[in-house]
């Protein structure tokens, strides 16, 4: 049990310093050996892991995939509308941009051109604002010339925009650049019975 334990802390570890070192450094820059020095393991105990650094960025992935996972998850707020509920995440997305560094190089991974994404973040948070847009749809709360691929797009391009320019500036991630957006946006997109309802700025989020 011990030495699960001690394994699990030591890959867990590696995972943290690879996302830390592909954030900073780039994955096709990023060496397995500044990162096992990173994590403060031996290059034996990161191979015995992981067998290459395409394995390792593949775990990133998922790590990051689960804490995505964990944001897109979140029950809608009692009351609110689907569109509200996009909002929300929006905001809750950047926030664990800004302070996971896992999350960012999650996300970072799913645009490299060096390798094929193993979880495509990316990919995942598209079909998410599509599915959530359906639903706005369905319920009424876009207005009539709003047609939900064209929603979905704008809102998609701009969060993909905010994370990959977030990733230098964190001010692309900040709570007002996202309310700002939704700000422009709505107007053009919202029906008007839930315009009134709608709010932008950054909502609160219990144990995140």
């Amino acid at each position: 049990m011990v030495k699960q334990e001690r394994a699990l802390r030591t890959r867990e570890a590696l995972i943290r310093a690879a996302a830390e070192a592909f954030d900073q450094e780039g994955f096709p820059v990023a060496s397995l050996t500044k990162i096992s020095s990173r994590a403060g393991v031996s290059s034996g105990a990161l191979h015995f892991h992981f067998a290459n650094k395409g394995a390792l960025a593949d775990a990133v992935e998922e790590a990051a995939a689960a804490v995505l996972q964990t944001i897109t998850y979140e029950p809608v707020r009692s009351g609110a509308s689907h569109l509200q509920h996009l909002i929300d995440v929006t905001h809750w997305l950047a926030q664990a941009l800004r302070d996971d560094v896992v999350l960012r190089a999650g996300f970072a991974l799913s645009g490299e051109a060096t390798r094929e994404p193993h979880t495509n973040l990316r990919e995942y948070w598209r079909n998410w604002v599509e599915e959530h847009v359906r639903r706005s749809r369905t319920r009424g709360e876009l207005c009539e010339g709003a047609a939900p691929g064209r929603v979905s797009s704008a809102v998609v391009a701009a969060t993909v925009g905010f994370e990959v320019l977030g990733s230098r500036d964190a001010a692309w991630l900040s709570a007002d650049t996202i309310t700002e957006f939704w700000r422009l946006l709505l107007p053009s997109v919202a029906a008007q019975a839930v315009f009134a309802e709608l709010t932008t700025g950054e909502p609160r989020r219990s144990g995140f």
